[in-house]
């Protein structure tokens, strides 16, 4: 238990670091390499139009991350306590979280990168961050491949040239043809193409879990949910104005579970 609540700490440390580094390398590494075409007008230029893509995607993806945080799933006191207590909370929808050391309602796992459990309140804003955060290392990895590209005149072509970028990488860089800031770089950019895969299946398999009207707690144990039409099931956790919620980062989106939540 000791090190689950240590990993409850260091792990959104860890987000919020790699976060803040891939700030810098998009401000003072790729954006300054990014020539504007004297025949572009400046309002599309590729720096101007490249910041704006990254601006929205880091917005969308660190907004819905401080909301995953501050709309906690409801902490259920009646059934905290005794196991007796706990007896009374229907089993589908409530579980107790041995980390955050409370009952939820509808609870779905423990995220240890948000530090906080995923329930019905806080479904939407955690699969938007996710999804934001898969397109925005993504985004990053294409816009360090351009950076690379451009400073070691490497060409990526060939299909297995990022696979060999690293190892070849490494041997110049203790030859001192590779410099610091470059080889962190390289790093980074296997870094975001883990993360990004990473985000992107979590996200397809909670989307499949919300068409089929089940919570991740209730696939592991096993539980049957009551079948429902799918466009039910989403409506219920993107809510009527769903394009709104994906555009900008918002709780309210007049979901069924926030209007229950309202009452």
């Amino acid at each position: 238990m000791l090190a689950l609540r240590l990993l409850n700490v260091v792990a959104p440390a860890y987000f919020l670091c790699i976060s803040l580094v891939t700030f810098v390398l998009q401000l003072f590494f790729f954006l300054p390499s990014m020539r504007e075409d004297p025949a572009a007008a400046p309002l599309f230029s590729p720096a101007l139009l490249h910041g704006a893509l990254f601006l929205f995607l880091s917005a969308n993806a660190l907004g819905n991350y401080v909301l995953v945080i501050q709309n906690s799933p409801d902490d259920l006191d009646a059934c905290q306590g005794s196991s007796s207590k706990r007896a009374l909370c229907p089993p589908p929808s409530t579980h107790f979280c041995r980390v955050c050391a409370r009952v939820t309602l509808r609870h779905d796992h423990h995220c240890f990168f948000t530090g906080n459990c995923i329930g019905s309140r806080n479904m939407r804003n955690f699969v938007l961050f996710c999804l934001y955060t898969s397109l925005a290392c993504l985004y990053s990895m294409v816009a360090g491949v351009a950076y690379i590209s451009a400073v070691l005149s490497i060409s990526f072509a060939h299909p297995l040239a990022f696979l060999t970028l690293l190892p070849t990488s490494i041997s110049q860089f203790f030859s001192g043809a590779v410099l610091g800031s470059e080889m962190f770089v390289i790093l980074m950019l296997y870094l975001w193409f883990a993360i990004g895969l990473a985000c992107a299946g979590f996200c397809c398999h909670q989307l499949l879990l919300i068409l089929r009207g089940q919570t991740r707690h209730q696939a592991r144990k096993g539980v049957a949910v009551r079948a429902r039409p799918w466009r039910k099931n989403l409506q219920e956790v993107f809510g009527k104005r769903w394009l709104l919620g994906l555009l900008v980062p918002m709780f309210n989106v007049g979901s069924e579970s926030s209007k229950q939540q309202d009452k």
